[in-house]
């Protein structure tokens, strides 16, 4: 459970001794089997090629979370923020085993979700972006439904106007989970295709019923580029 403070402040749980061990054991693994891959990109909006992007909120399903680091730093290549990249990620005891995690690529998590410690993690995630920083969320996370975009997404992109960018890939060989996302694990030497999405804007007065749906058209684009 999350702790709360007699304030009302939610601190979230801090990873174990054992979670940061393991997390950098699967840090290692992903690292050599992505090392393996044969990547293809597809970037059918022209989004590489954008030269006014300097920074992004970079939304991608749940179940791909295994590889989402590693092709960030490899393939955003101009529009990689060099502050760096902040991700959302559960308050809860599963989520500080994915912070130890992220913590090892490199990026600066942000502890929250809609159900917990929300508010906060937005203002935290607005202050990282003020300092340059890039922005990632899975917009399904952290429990679901799969495939369905949260508000989440929205409400960072009004609230920091940043642009959004949904990514997706697909793997030939992969193993998937029977957790409630299809977790998919990438296999050594498989062929993974990347395909970076439709851009969306967020402007800072759009109405509700205008966000409900934009949040709608994000998740139409996230579906249609991502194969299982």
């Amino acid at each position: 459970m999350t702790k709360k403070k007699k304030s009302g402040v939610v601190i979230p749980n801090s990873p174990t001794f054992f979670q940061r061990f393991f997390a950098w054991l699967l840090w290692a693994i992903i690292r050599l089997i992505s090392a393996t891959l044969r990547y293809r990109v597809r970037d059918p909006h022209g989004f590489l090629e954008r030269k006014d992007i300097s920074q992004a909120i970079y939304c991608v399903w749940h179940n791909r979370l295994a590889l989402c680091m590693k092709l960030y730093f490899t393939f955003s290549g101009e529009h990689r923020s060099k502050a760096g990249v902040a991700g959302l990620v559960s308050a809860s005891r599963d989520g500080a085993f994915l912070t130890a995690i992220l913590q090892c690529f490199g990026v600066q998590p942000v502890r929250g979700s809609s159900s917990r410690r929300g508010a906060q993690a937005l203002l935290e995630l607005k202050t990282w972006a003020e300092r340059g920083y890039d922005l990632a969320i899975t917009p399904d996370g952290p429990r679901g439904p799969r495939y369905t975009v949260q508000d989440g997404a929205m409400s960072m992109a009004q609230v920091t106007g940043l642009p959004v960018v949904p990514a997706a890939y697909h793997l030939k060989w992969k193993i998937q989970l029977k957790s409630w996302d299809r977790f998919q694990i990438p296999l050594p030497f498989s062929i993974c295709e990347v395909t970076a999405g439709k851009i969306f804007h967020v402007p800072r007065d759009i109405s509700d019923s205008e966000r409900e749906e934009l949040r709608k058209q994000l998740e139409a684009e996230l579906r249609a580029i991502s194969r299982d």
